[in-house]
């Protein structure tokens, strides 16, 4: 059997009640479809706990430390100290997901705001990237992040959902775009649109496993073995080959988690 083009997932939630029993046969379909490393995400210090807990029991898996914007919280300096004791870790290669999501709107936005720049200070202490999820909230983000720009690691914007004007301003901070499964479905036209216009050194893939199955799974559970058809709509957006596209995105996904 020909061997597949190596893919990483940059972004997966593999301690989810999806996926309780059954992460080593995850692993397994993930490599069978030519996925060979996955990072799981924290969206709080439980959860960040735990991905750092799968990261050392699995030796293809990396984790995330990070408190997502529908847990953000007024941190205090224990939560902090906290937070970067998990992020010490080896295994654990990003602060994230952190961010501003106003479109859910689940916690007050100026704890939101405070949260995120806290968890952005820490990533530039650790130096380590920070994985941001924005949604409706751009004009906060540039706001904040761009002071942050020049001392932070170059870092991902999650899922990424903006058009080509927001794009080229995540790009001109030294930020990568990771693409979802949402890029394979037929009304993501301001999606395909950036995914043709960016660098190719500047894009990731992404399953954001359990959620947003790309098509042809569109609706069923995710999962990292599903991330070549996001690799392939790509490739067919831009025109280039898989194989380009795989290589490019595997490469990009060591250089900022350094993996």
């Amino acid at each position: 059997m020909q061997k597949l083009p190596e893919l990483i997932d940059t972004h997966a939630h593999l301690d989810f009640p999806e996926f309780a029993g059954s992460i080593p046969a995850t692993i397994k379909r993930a490599l069978h479809a030519g996925v060979s490393v996955i990072v799981t995400i924290g969206i709080d210090i439980a959860t960040s706990r735990n991905a750092a807990q799968i990261a050392r029991s699995y030796d293809r898996i990396y984790a995330s430390a990070g408190i997502h914007p529908h847990a953000s919280f007024s941190m205090d300096a224990r939560d902090l100290q906290e937070l970067e004791k998990i992020a010490a870790n080896r295994r654990v290669v990003a602060i994230g997901e952190i961010g501003l999501d106003y479109f859910r709107d689940r916690q007050p936005r100026p704890i939101q705001k405070e949260c995120m720049k806290h968890q952005i200070e820490m990533a530039v202490k650790v130096a380590k990237p920070a994985i941001f999820h924005i949604r409706d909230a751009w004009e906060d983000f540039f706001r904040i992040v761009p002071e942050f720009a020049s001392s932070l690691p170059p870092s991902v914007m999650h899922c990424f959902s903006g058009d080509w004007r927001i794009a080229r301003r995540c790009l001109d901070m030294g930020f990568y775009l990771s693409i979802p499964g949402v890029v394979t479905f037929p009304k993501a036209e301001l999606l395909q649109d950036v995914v043709k216009r960016a660098p190719l050194d500047r894009l990731l893939v992404e399953t954001d496993s359990p959620y947003l199955a790309p098509v042809p799974y569109r609706g069923k559970t995710n999962e990292p073995a599903y991330l070549l058809h996001t690799a392939g709509k790509i490739a067919e957006c831009r025109k280039e080959p898989f194989e380009k596209v795989a290589a490019h995105t595997t490469q990009n996904a060591r250089t900022v988690f350094k993996i």
